[in-house]
């Protein structure tokens, strides 16, 4: 688990052996870094695809930052564990942003402009400056529960605040958003690593068994994404796990516009800098 002072640091691959011109350790680029603002533990799992393919096939690094631990206190130090475990399974880092998580980040505490919403709000982009994340991953607004919905407020204010540029994925579980604009696929290897890591939330899915349903899931993200950004009538691609997300480049904290539609397929191996890319 990391804290803000650390999560910016990055450790630096080892120099090969038997290359005496290779660069030294100390000048080497660190990889890109991508934040997953999730609203409970579980979220990283659900929404993990593009990350997990960015640190897997493209290096980057990649942070879950926890922004709840639910709203059970009795469950938290459990739900840690739990999220803690699950995010070894995937290779991301775990930063806390306060030790129980943050509480009432819920719609009506953006509007009513609270003390504790805008402590968190600055907080929030206390990290984004710190780490200058070239992507992060937070709900859209309109995702179904308040906590999700709470937690677009406050990134978006967050980023407009830290005045940074990225870029933004809106993430989607609860509700559908009308424009996606990336169709990330995953292979058999990685979509069962994402539903392992969600079955490390033993005390959630205890009560419903949703990593079981996950595949479903991605699996209907493949016929509803594949025509939304095809076209519509157009051949879906032949994907068999997929995960929508809607880019959007953002500068100086405001965002500017969406990437263009991709279709990202697991048989070739991930160009994050052209996914990134307006063009």
């Amino acid at each position: 688990m990391t804290r803000l002072s650390e999560i910016s640091e990055t450790p630096q691959p080892e120099a090969r052996q038997h290359q005496p011109d290779a660069p030294k350790a100390d000048t080497l680029p660190s990889p890109p870094h991508a934040l997953i603002f999730a609203p409970h533990p579980d979220d990283e799992c659900i929404v993990g695809a593009l990350p997990l393919r960015l640190h897997k096939e493209a290096g980057w690094q990649v942070t879950n930052v926890a922004v709840t631990l639910g709203s059970r206190q009795e469950r938290r130090a459990e739900r840690l564990a739990e999220l803690q475990a699950a995010c070894d399974v995937l290779g991301f880092g775990l930063h806390l942003l306060s030790d129980e998580g943050f509480e009432q980040v819920k719609p009506e505490a953006a509007a009513a402009r609270t003390p504790l919403w805008q402590e968190q709000v600055s907080q929030v982009a206390g990290l984004l400056r710190t780490v200058k994340p070239a992507l992060v991953l937070v709900p859209h607004a309109g995702d179904g529960i308040p906590t999700h919905i709470g937690v677009h407020a406050l990134v978006s204010e967050a980023l407009a605040q830290a005045r940074i540029n990225t870029v933004v994925a809106w993430t989607e579980f609860w509700a559908t958003q009308a424009a996606p604009n990336l169709l990330v696929e995953t292979g058999v290897t990685d979509t069962a690593r994402l539903v392992r890591a969600l079955s490390c939330h033993h005390g959630e899915i205890a009560r419903n068994p949703y990593h079981l349903r996950l595949p479903a899931w991605m699996a209907d993200n493949v016929r509803r994404g594949g025509e939304l950004l095809a076209g519509p009538g157009e051949t879906p691609p032949p994907f068999g796990f997929a995960t929508l997300y809607r880019l959007s480049r953002w500068v100086d904290g405001e965002p500017q516009a969406d990437l263009p539609p991709r279709m990202v397929s697991c048989e070739e191996p991930l160009d994050a800098e052209a996914l990134l890319s307006t063009h």
